[in-house]
């Protein structure tokens, strides 16, 4: 059974940020997300009770997401606020576009990357005070993977090609699975650099690579925001370079590599000889054997605090 806590506008209580209006806001939050929990719609509760606005706290459930979500966008809020995994937040963004409401990513899931990029931590309270206090219209960069099958939307990274087969291996890892991240190694070491990736930037010759990297100018600090998505094409030259690259995958940055170049792109177009393993924003899928990915200059606009000058990013990756 769906639950909704309503949490009333009070006249007193911590300030709100003056760069847009939060009167009347709408939180979708999933318990079931590693970095949420079933304490989360209260604990949110008691924190929006601070603030001078109307605020639901919609707790989503598999069996009524879809009614959920188009209630939320029905209500017409000032905001959306979303409390779960990368991939919900993503849904609920790539919903909204360019022209919907507001919506916060809050940290909710386990890589973050959008949330962090954004707000700077991955403590979800942390997170939502900052985007009640200090935040503005922000607009995200991203993109989109196209196939015959669908146009699926990203706002941080897609990797295609056999090394996106490294990715669980490298989560497993992170999370201390190590017995699994073996496992995962050894099969992405059978499928990987068994074959090469065709792909044109911009309409540029054709090239080759075992895989292409397109990243979001959100998360990239190598491109601006209005230049186009990061292009990184990872080559070998032979099973001592795969190994290396395979290592950076696991362990390291994979752009500080020898065998990775990257450039900006708006569109890039990637074929191979059978279907192309990919990982679009965390969620691993198989394109078709073409597919293209466009450039989207405001994928959506993101509710939080306005971005630091360039200056103050210096150094960071």
């Amino acid at each position: 059974m769906a639950e909704t806590l309503t949490v009333q506008e009070t006249a007193a209580g911590r300030p709100l940020t003056a760069a847009v209006p939060l009167r009347r806001l709408v939180v979708l939050v999933n318990p079931l997300s590693g970095g949420v929990g079933s304490t989360a719609p209260a604990a949110l509760k008691a924190l929006l009770a601070d603030y001078p606005v109307e605020a639901s706290v919609v707790t989503l459930t598999p069996e009524d997401f879809d009614t959920q979500v188009d209630q939320a966008f029905a209500v017409e809020a000032d905001a959306i606020l979303v409390l779960a995994g990368d991939g919900t937040a993503g849904t609920i963004a790539a919903r909204a576009g360019p022209t919907g409401p507001l919506i916060a990513p809050l940290p909710g899931g386990t890589m973050n990357m959008l949330p962090k990029a954004l707000y700077g931590t991955g403590d979800w309270k942390d997170a939502l005070r900052r985007v009640l206090e200090t935040g503005t219209e922000v607009p995200v960069a991203g993109g989109r993977v196209i196939d015959r099958a669908d146009s699926r939307p990203f706002f941080c990274a897609a990797i295609l090609g056999a090394p996106a087969l490294w990715a669980p291996a490298r989560e497993a890892v992170r999370t201390g699975r190590l017995r699994l991240a073996w496992l995962y190694g050894q099969r992405a070491l059978r499928r990987a650099f068994s074959g090469r990736l065709r792909y044109t930037l911009d309409g540029s010759r054709p090239s080759r690579a075992e895989a292409l990297v397109l990243i979001s100018p959100t998360i990239s600090r190598a491109i601006g925001s209005e230049t186009g998505l990061e292009a990184a094409a990872m080559t070998t030259a032979g099973a001592t370079e795969a190994f290396r690259l395979a290592a950076h995958a696991l362990f390291d940055d994979w752009r500080h590599d020898p065998a990775v170049r990257t450039r900006p792109a708006r569109y890039t177009g990637v074929s191979a000889r059978s279907r192309i393993p990919a990982v679009i924003d965390g969620e691993p899928t198989l394109l078709d054997s073409e597919a293209e990915v466009v450039f989207d200059a405001v994928a959506f606009r993101a509710l939080a605090p306005a971005p630091r000058p360039e200056a103050d990013r210096e150094g960071e990756v």
